[in-house]
């Protein structure tokens, strides 16, 4: 406990600033061309954005008398809230808009330019807020379950210190990380929320055993062994389990999904640390003294779980039957899940946010694709300072201007300048004015990239609309033809975000493959049974296509008062991947409670009546315990959370109310004597 007390308080201070350094990037597949299009920017200068700025804090009369005095026009300017408005600049007189956003800044205004950085670092001021907000609001139910799930004050105060211990020690060791490698701004929920839900698990279930070999009249020494070597065992197989399953996202093969899988698998490491050190200490300082605040809940609760252990035994067939049913019906939605991340960031605040509705006017401004311009960059054979250059570039704007789907090309040759005397500009031979020199500076840089042209394409789509994904694909296969054997790309949002969209959708199934094979391994090394492992696997991926069917009818077709969206590429197969881990800690608990029941001579079905009777209101506790914590995930601004909350608290529900309490059980029921084939064999069972 005093080594505990130390490494808590020399790894607070670091999980209190761990945030600083996430990243809201690394979504990018490595190996695309649109991560090599971007990358290219870095050699060009692009001119100063006159993007339209979001004015907040002052009333829109206000901010209407500012634009008289700048010179800009009345229509300039967009009411987007109460005390928020959006000012449009003039191509022709950039400074009267700069003007404005000045005179709103000397005032105490808050001004933002709207476009994707400012959306993005919104979205990431909310995330980084998700945790705080939400977890005090859960904190009162949680305690009244804890108390009535535990049934003691000091055994629920149990759980929070092995969470809070664990927890700390994960934020810290990320805080160390975050500065060598790319780690997600999501991560902070992740790592806490799972901390705290695999927390209360594994301590209510080694908590339990030791209360009941209390009971039995054991010593608290004898009492904390007894635990450990039954309930630790099985919740070290479980929390393996939970990491291994995690760091399947590796499988992912960029830089967002190594971050998650790094840091949830620390975040189980650290929480079984604690759990098999901090808490068997804590037991045994407490002695009997763990049922101090005892709450008194009758005995009907403790007739509940025999009773459906007797039915599930008596009629096994009708169990497992309800059971499929059940979980069969939101599984037929499942089928039609489709994931995406979008690339109008907008999209992920809330609607009544102004920075959305500022980019929503936008688009109806400007045009619907002004929000993600595409970049199209191009390494030719010969130089910028050759006017045949700029001849096989004149052909790719004519080209890209002609394409239906787009709006506008962006090209030195766009301003009217022929391909000679650009040519004799950027060689330094032909005298130009600074402001055309500052144009030119957008598309090249013959000091640094001397064969490198970037243009910019603006859709006549929105950046997530289907015409706009296909004009992308068409203009890689144009820059392919044009240009064979050279290095070309597309970039931009809409391009990056569509590559991730398409390998996150194509490495998920190595994903799901990864994390069977975990929860095969780990149940057959837990239990030594062969059908155990694989039913276990088959039940978690019926729970986990029943999730994806209710993420269907409630995030993909807009019930519950969301926004109908496709659910999002970068947080739905984390749902799937701990609805996997997460399963095997109730699992293995009842698993390994039959078997006990089967070493003392009792048959499968039996057996299985006396594990749910024993296990089944500690699992489904420990169940409801995780819904009131990932629940608390729907109370953040941000979709994308909200679908986290909704997948976990489906996946959760359906695993301990379903698949633990009628469909494991009654498949023991049905198989009989060969239900833990080939440990159940008599032999086996003597030895």
């Amino acid at each position: 406990m005093a080594l505990w007390l130390a490494v808590v308080a020399a790894s607070l201070p670091l999980a209190g600033q761990v945030t600083h350094h996430l990243s809201a990037s690394g979504f990018e597949d490595p190996a695309s061309r649109a991560v090599w299009a971007d990358n290219q920017l870095v050699y060009v200068h692009p001119a100063p954005s006159q993007s339209p700025w979001l004015i907040e804090g002052v009333t829109p009369s206000r901010v209407a008398r500012w634009a008289d005095t700048a010179g800009l026009p009345a229509g300039s300017l967009h009411i987007v809230g109460r005390d928020a408005v959006v000012a449009f600049g003039a191509a022709d007189a950039p400074g009267r808009l700069t003007r404005l956003v000045e005179q709103a800044r000397r005032a105490g205004a808050s001004t933002t330019p709207v476009g994707d950085v400012s959306v993005g670092e919104k979205v990431l001021r909310d995330t980084k807020q998700t945790l705080s907000e939400s977890l005090p609001v859960a904190l009162p139910l949680l305690t009244v379950l804890l108390l009535v799930v535990f049934g003691s004050v000091a055994a629920a105060l149990l759980p929070l210190v092995i969470a809070g211990a664990g927890s700390a020690l994960a934020l810290a060791v990320v805080d160390i990380l975050e500065d060598h490698i790319t780690l997600s701004a999501y991560l902070t929920d992740i790592v806490s929320f799972l901390a705290l839900g695999v927390g209360v698990d594994y301590a209510l279930f080694i908590s339990a055993r030791y209360r009941q070999a209390l009971a039995d009249g054991q010593t608290p020494e004898e009492a904390v062994v007894e635990s450990m070597s039954h309930a630790g065992r099985s919740v070290l197989y479980s929390g393996l389990a939970v990491a291994l399953a995690v760091l399947t996202l590796v499988f992912g093969q960029n830089a967002y999904w190594r971050g998650i899988a790094l840091g949830g698998a620390i975040a189980v490491a650290c929480v079984l640390v604690a759990t098999h050190t901090l808490l068997p200490a804590l037991l045994r300082l407490l002695g009997p003294r763990i049922h101090w605040g005892r709450i008194p809940l009758g005995t009907r609760a403790g007739r509940f779980w025999p009773a459906v252990g007797r039915f599930v035994a008596g009629r096994p067939l009708a169990a497992t039957g309800l059971a499929v049913v059940l979980l069969g019906v939101p599984a037929w939605f499942g089928t039609s899940l489709r994931m995406s991340t979008p690339a109008n960031l907008a999209v992920l605040l809330p609607r009544s946010d102004p920075l959305r509705r500022a980019v929503s006017v936008q688009q109806q401004v400007l045009g619907p694709g002004s929000v993600a311009p595409l970049v199209v960059a191009v390494q030719l054979r010969t130089t910028v300072g050759d006017p045949a250059t700029w001849t096989a570039v004149g052909r790719l704007t004519a080209r890209i201007a002609a394409d239906p789907d787009v709006a506008a090309v962006a090209s030195p040759l766009s301003f009217g300048l022929s391909p000679e005397l650009v040519a004799g500009i950027e060689r330094g031979t032909v005298p130009a004015s600074p402001a055309v020199r500052q144009t030119l500076a957008g598309f090249t840089n013959p000091a640094r990239a001397p064969h490198l042209v970037v243009l910019y394409v603006t859709s006549r789509s929105g950046p997530d609309a289907p015409a706009t994904v296909r004009l992308v694909h068409r203009l890689d296969r144009l820059l392919t033809r044009m240009f064979p054997g050279r290095p070309v790309g597309v970039g931009g949002l809409t391009a990056l975000l569509d590559g991730f969209n398409r390998l996150t959708t194509a490495r998920l199934p190595v994903i799901l493959a990864g994390v069977a094979t975990v929860a095969f391994g780990v149940l057959f090394v837990a239990t030594g049974a062969l059908w155990q492992a694989l039913l276990g696997v088959v039940f978690d991926a019926l729970v986990a296509l029943a999730t994806a069917g209710l993420l269907v009818l409630t995030v993909q077709r807009g019930a519950l008062g969301l926004e109908a969206l496709a659910p999002d590429s970068a947080i739905t197969p984390l749902i799937f991947v701990l609805l996997f881990g997460l399963s095997m800690d109730y699992e293995v608990i009842l698993l390994h409670r039959v078997q006990e029941f089967i070493r003392r001579g009792q048959d499968a079905r039996s057996a299985a009546s006396e594990g749910l009777a024993l296990t089944g209101g500690m699992i489904t506790g420990a169940g409801m315990i995780m819904v009131v914590v990932f629940i608390a995930l729907l109370l953040s601004p941000l979709e994308i959370m909200k679908t986290l909350g909704i997948g976990l608290t489906a996946a959760i529900l359906l695993d301990t109310w379903i698949v633990r309490s009628l469909l494991v059980p009654g498949s023991i029921g049905v198989l009989g004597r060969w239900a833990f084939w080939p440990w159940g064999s008599a032999d086996r069972r003597s030895a």
